[in-house]
């Protein structure tokens, strides 16, 4: 193994599994987090709990900044991107990956790192973590099979993307940053809209109002297809329909949570970039507004 540790900024569900089967496939990991968290896990470490791939305890090793030279993996959710990449600019990373929703957090972190090779990936997998704050350990919960890990073609040389075929995550590679982050946004984002907007799981949200379902994935294939990600409604609802039909949204869960989520890095992201290629979006702008109005204050 490489003698270089690899960091993971961020050890909510997705962070913490990861760091959790990097450990246990033998890499030296810290996890990076804020002091409550890091404290928690340093005393705890993490318990995590998987249907597929068992069920153990990750003595991880926590920290509030970023090792000097680490190989970076950044799981933190949207608003944690800037503190983020903060924290990388004066840590000299041999290398970064991104494991976040959305596309702007590319530009944010590449920014903070001139020089330092950047990369956006995907993860796909069903994962939440409870017990934060409490005494003893967090928790990890993976249900499911389904843990992927896609990264773009020239990542695959990475050391922190060798690392994570050592454990057993599936790692694909394939197209640019741009197509594989859109491969991923272009069914996360109605999954994500639609849940959060009737404040039930993908198969009823897809069947409460079918003109609005069809509208939204017109509008969000159009804009995929712009970006260089070929696309259709059609396609978009068979993705849909094959999950599970009570599966929700992070940011669903976040919102019912009195959390405010990614809706503007997942939302926004699509509408932002509609504006840009001349794409009307009206049932998209209608549903971001309607879950806009039921988010937090945040003043």
């Amino acid at each position: 193994m490489s003698d270089i540790p690899i960091a993971v900024i961020g050890p909510g569900a997705i962070g913490g599994l990861v760091a959790a089967m990097l450990q246990q496939a033998g890499h030296d990991v810290v996890v990076v987090a804020r002091d409550r968290t890091a404290a928690q896990i340093a005393g705890h470490g993490l318990d995590i709990e998987t249907d597929r791939f068992g069920t153990w305890h990750a003595p991880l090793a926590a920290a509030t900044t970023v090792p000097d030279g680490a190989r970076v993996v950044v799981a933190v959710k949207a608003e944690g991107v800037v503190a983020a990449a903060e924290q990388l600019a004066g840590a000299r990373p041999v290398e970064v990956l991104s494991l976040l929703n959305g596309l702007d957090h590319l530009d944010v972190l590449r920014s903070a790192l001139p020089g330092v090779r950047v990369v956006g990936g995907t993860i796909a997998g069903e994962t939440l973590r409870t017990g934060t704050g409490e005494a003893g350990p967090p928790r990890v919960r993976h249900r499911g099979d389904l843990l992927r890990v896609v990264v773009p073609d020239d990542a695959d040389g990475l050391g922190v993307v060798a690392a994570l075929r050592d454990t057993p995550i599936e790692v694909l590679s394939g197209g640019t940053d741009a197509e594989v982050l859109w491969r991923k946004l272009r069914f996360l984002a109605p999954l994500a809209v639609l849940t959060s907007a009737w404040s039930t799981g993908i198969g009823d949200a897809l069947a409460r109002d079918a003109q609005v379902t069809s509208g939204l994935l017109a509008e969000i294939a159009a804009v995929a297809t712009a970006e260089g990600v070929p696309t259709t409604g059609a396609e978009l609802r068979g993705i849909l329909d094959g999950f599970p039909a009570s599966m929700r949204s992070s940011l669903q869960a976040d919102i019912e949570a009195g959390r405010t989520g990614e809706l503007d890095a997942i939302g926004g992201a699509v509408q932002r970039r509609a504006v840009m290629h001349g794409i009307d979006t009206p049932v998209l702008d209608d549903l971001v507004t309607r879950i806009g109005a039921r988010l937090p204050d945040r003043d």
